[in-house]
């Protein structure tokens, strides 16, 4: 190591302080673990006062803070949107400065995360059911049967807009876009407990009261034989039309099912939906040319789901009722 430039803080440090001690060289090198002229070089320079090296910056302080407030105030501008604005404030600087320094200010282009929207009352709701299951014990959650609908799309290829944020910054409100629920794809039903997954259905229609009824009979109370046999269980599912009608809480209590209470617009409460992420990061690659193949690759990646991935899952629930309580009522990382 012979150049000073090779020189970590912490090394340049312990040679300032042991140079003022009167140590020599040889003795400082080995404390700071780099070579002796290394130690000389650093020394001579800080003696003769000698600046840094290199071309002088083309932004002064207050350029680069008028950078950062355009990109924070609208992260989903481009570069190049970004650039024109920040020179129309009277900065001379170039497209590809303009890149560095955002990327030196922490900010990288990812594709925004897409959760819906919660008004107050939601979250007042969320925040009431989370205290409420606080104290449930994984034994009691490996007895409720978790179910969803999701949908699949046969080209994965458009993720819509960027959004220029900094790390940690994936669950702030202003780096995310609102979902559109039930857009035009392939739906499917499904549902999984600790013990595994059941069968899936494909939704050919829109799903009212009496589709939704006609799934529960031939593919839920079939998915609950599979995982729970004999023994009890609690249905959950979110506050769709269709699930929240009154025929369909009949239909319940007609077949003796006990149906969770759920607050609504919390997917992040849901462990399924951590399925529904597995099973389509395992068929980005896949590239099915009808809806006939991509049913098929679906069926395919979902039969892999693991008995022990439902069960570690499961296990998340106390953890996303924490994490609610935490951010009183707000949407979580989960």
């Amino acid at each position: 190591m012979g150049k000073t430039s090779d020189l970590t803080a912490v090394q340049k440090t312990i040679i300032d302080t042991l140079h003022k001690e009167g140590k020599t060289q040889k003795v400082i090198a080995k404390e700071a673990g780099c070579s002796q002229s290394s130690v000389s070089k650093h020394i001579n320079r800080q003696a003769k006062g000698r600046k840094k090296c290199g071309r002088k910056k083309c932004t002064s302080s207050r350029d680069n803070r008028t950078l950062q407030r355009i990109v924070t105030t609208n992260p989903f501008k481009n570069v190049g949107e970004i650039h024109k604005e920040w020179t129309a404030a009277g900065v001379s600087a170039s497209r590809t400065t303009t890149r560095r320094l955002m990327k030196d200010m922490g900010f990288r282009c990812r594709i925004p995360c897409v959760k819906p929207l919660l008004n107050m009352k939601q979250r007042k709701k969320r925040l009431a059911w989370a205290k409420d299951k606080k104290d449930w014990t994984d034994a009691e959650w490996s007895k409720v049967m978790f179910s969803d609908e999701s949908k699949f799309c046969i080209s994965f290829g458009n993720q819509g807009p960027r959004v220029w944020r900094k790390s940690g910054e994936a669950q702030n409100p202003r780096c995310m876009r609102s979902s559109v629920k039930f857009p035009p794809s392939v739906m499917v039903w499904g549902a999984m407990s600790s013990a595994g997954v059941g069968p899936l259905c494909f939704l050919r229609s829109r799903v009212n009261a009496a589709v939704y009824q006609e799934v529960l009979e031939h593919f839920m109370l079939p998915a609950a034989d599979q995982l729970y046999g004999d023994a009890d269980f609690t249905f959950q599912q979110d506050l769709a039309p269709a699930h929240s009608a009154k025929t369909t809480s009949t239909w319940f209590k007609d077949h003796g099912i006990p149906v969770l209470d759920w607050p609504a617009n919390s997917p992040d409460l849901n462990p399924i939906e951590n399925l529904w992420g597995i099973v389509k990061r395992r068929m980005q690659y896949a590239r099915p040319n009808n809806a006939e193949e991509l049913k098929t690759t679906i069926r395919a990646t979902w039969a892999l789901i693991t008995p022990e991935q439902c069960h570690r899952l499961i296990e998340s629930m106390p953890r996303r009722i924490t994490a609610v309580i935490e951010a009183k009522g707000a949407l979580t990382k989960y």
